[in-house]
């Protein structure tokens, strides 16, 4: 089995516990928003049994090496159950516009980030179970029950995290990357602004002047970025502000493909938030 992104490979990773370690297409550290394939990841592909990925909204990457692909291929956002979102038609939330370089974030686009749900993980995990159990008849009990125990941990999960965040809801804070709505709207937050500047695109010091009049406004607040780079906007935008700089991991890069794998990702994203707006 090969999963385009890590938190594939962790859902996958539970499925399979006992049996196989599940692959992964991108390093570390990679975005799937603009990867770009290697010959051997193309043969991977190519050959691999079973493959999963989100679909075309956030590895826009992939669809063209899939055209040659005659075996099992899984575009999870396109399964029954998924409960997908989209960006908001309003802008609100957003600085200044500054998501306007966001090409893959535009206004009524599929929000992609769609593993950050519970609900959608166990539909995948569910699906994957089934796809296995069918390839794989030997070993199709320990893929049902693994499933099912998984099912059974992310509820604890959910019930651990509500407690955890609901002591911070309603606090103010502002991310650099629209990727987590889908476990917001699970728990209760809202962020008050997207700092989406492309890496590219060196915004102007007006630009800057308003970014930094929004985290004025606000006051005591945190500014979450995603490893493994941290803007180069962060610092200025920050300087001489009771404003905290943190980090929010939405891709588990470096996460171990075990069985709780994906839990990890999870509760890390719920502490890392906690643990900066309780700092304040």
């Amino acid at each position: 089995m090969l999963t385009s992104i890590k938190p594939l490979q962790l859902i996958a990773a539970a499925v399979q516990d006992g049996v196989a370690v599940p692959e992964v297409l991108l390093p570390p550290g990679a975005s799937p928003h603009n990867y770009a394939l290697r010959p051997s990841d193309v043969r991977r592909v190519q050959s691999v049994d079973l493959l999963y990925w989100i679909g075309p909204d956030m590895e826009t990457f992939l669809p063209r090496v899939l055209k040659g692909r005659t075996a099992t291929t899984v575009a999870v956002q396109d399964l029954p159950g998924m409960k997908l979102r989209r960006f908001a038609e309003d802008s609100e939330s957003h600085a200044d516009d500054a998501d306007e370089h966001d090409h893959d974030h535009r206004p009524g686009n599929v929000d992609s980030h769609l593993w950050l749900s519970t609900v959608n993980a166990r539909v995948i995990a569910a699906r994957m179970a089934s796809d296995l159990a069918a390839a794989d008849p030997t070993n199709a009990a320990r893929y049902q029950t693994n499933a099912k125990a998984f099912d059974e941990r992310l509820d604890a999960l959910d019930a651990r995290l509500k407690k955890r965040l609901a002591v911070v809801e309603g606090k103010p804070y502002f991310v650099f990357h629209e990727a987590f709505d889908y476990f917001e709207d699970a728990y209760g937050l809202k962020h008050a602004g997207v700092f989406s500047v492309a890496a590219e695109v060196q915004p102007g010091a007006q630009h800057v002047a308003a970014m930094r009049t929004r985290l004025q406004e606000v006051g005591k607040t945190c500014v979450f970025s995603e490893p493994p780079l941290r803007p180069r906007l962060a610092e200025t935008l920050v300087a001489g502000l009771p404003v905290k700089l943190a980090e929010l991991d939405a891709l588990g890069g470096y996460t171990p493909a075990t069985a709780q794998g994906y839990e990890q990702v999870l509760e890390n994203l719920g502490n890392n938030l906690a643990g900066c707006l309780e700092s304040l």
